[in-house]
């Protein structure tokens, strides 16, 4: 990508793990505080937070803190650009599958009309 400080290397990074992508998840639903998104979590708070930690260097997600409760949120304009991003990869790989199902249909054509 261009000169920004958003990644695509560190938010698919921050995705390849099944906690972050779980968490992306709720966040989708709304913005919640960090005790609630670790609940349902079999790990220690400390090890939950360098989750929490990738997630927002990453740039999927933003935090703020409001007295002692820290509440987390998604940006999605991030979260889109690599849903972009991936949307276009998809058209490619659509496109040859479409262009090599063309190929073949055309082969079996040509062979029954020999």
């Amino acid at each position: 990508m261009e000169n920004c400080s958003f990644s695509l290397d560190t938010a698919f990074h921050a995705l390849a793990d099944s906690t972050r992508r779980a968490v992306i998840s709720r966040l989708m639903k709304g913005p919640a505080p960090v005790k609630e998104l670790a609940e349902p979590f079999d790990m220690g708070l400390p090890a939950f937070l360098k989750h929490l930690r990738v997630l927002e260097e990453s740039g999927l997600i933003a935090t703020e803190k409001s007295g002692r409760v820290r509440t987390c949120r998604i940006r999605p304009k991030h979260l889109s650009e690599a849903e972009t991003w991936l949307s276009e990869q998809r058209a490619l790989w659509q496109a040859g599958a479409d262009r090599l199902a063309t190929y073949v249909e055309n082969q079996m054509t040509e062979d029954d009309d020999e």
